[in-house]
């Protein structure tokens, strides 16, 4: 039987769910803006962005960027780690840990580019669509969405959302994406509700404010700037002052 109207009756309220997701994403990044500014974008090649990035899997930043500057000494041509063997990547690599795993996975993504480019570069990709672009990105190994989210939004200049530990944490707290969802649902759920140009400061700053306040454990939420934004924030009983 043929229906009039032609309209799905469940896309108006994805639609409005899509549109109050939004609106709660651009309080929140307006407050974080207000709370710690807009970081500087630092400026990087997107090879090197995407060797770092692989480096800093479980592991800090210092260490990430102790074994990125020891690779460079090194091999100072990525077609020289490209060629080197994978003992020897591995041993600049070490303070960042895990240096058996990543040695390889920076071999074969180096080797791979170098194959379809006929070069290391990966400058092409600021050319191509977002999703072209993280497609391609996500065929070389050991690159998987927050990989290829971090190397687009922070080399590339793209319109994507990196979900880290922090960012994950806090979204969920947040009430933004569902409580078990995984980084990379929340990824998928977030990146298109994210204000246009708001993707870099509000990742930034998201991290900035679960490393102060959203911690992993024991959380500032009474001292929280969102507290009347976030769901977990709201249901945590308010401290009383303590009067002299």
């Amino acid at each position: 039987m043929r229906t009039t109207g032609g309209s799905n009756p469940n896309s108006a309220p994805a639609a409005d769910a899509v549109r109050q997701l939004a609106a709660r994403i651009a309080a929140v990044d307006a407050r974080l803006r207000t709370l710690y500014g807009v970081a500087r974008r630092r400026r990087i090649d997107p090879v090197s962005e995407l060797v770092a990035t692989i480096l800093s899997q479980s592991t800090t930043d210092v260490q990430t960027a102790r074994s990125f500057e020891a690779l460079r000494r090194r091999f100072p041509a990525w077609e020289q780690v490209r060629d080197a063997p994978v003992s020897a990547i591995a041993r600049e690599i070490r303070s960042s840990g895990l240096s058996r795993q990543k040695a390889p996975r920076i071999k074969r993504a180096l080797a791979a580019i170098s194959r379809a480019r006929g070069a290391i570069e990966l400058d092409f990709l600021r050319r191509l669509p977002l999703a072209e672009a993280r497609d391609w990105l996500m065929q070389l190994d050991g690159v998987g969405p927050k990989t290829a989210a971090i190397v687009l939004l922070f080399a590339l200049g793209k319109p994507a959302f990196p979900v880290d530990t922090h960012v994950h944490r806090a979204t969920r707290r947040l009430g933004w994406v569902p409580a078990r969802a995984s980084a990379e649902q929340a990824y998928r759920l977030l990146e298109p509700s994210v204000p246009p140009r708001a993707h870099y400061r509000l990742h930034i700053n998201l991290i900035r404010h679960g490393r102060a306040v959203c911690r992993a454990a024991r959380p500032l939420c009474n001292a929280c700037a969102l507290r009347d934004l976030c769901d977990t924030g709201r249901a945590v009983p308010r401290k009383k002052p303590v009067h002299a």
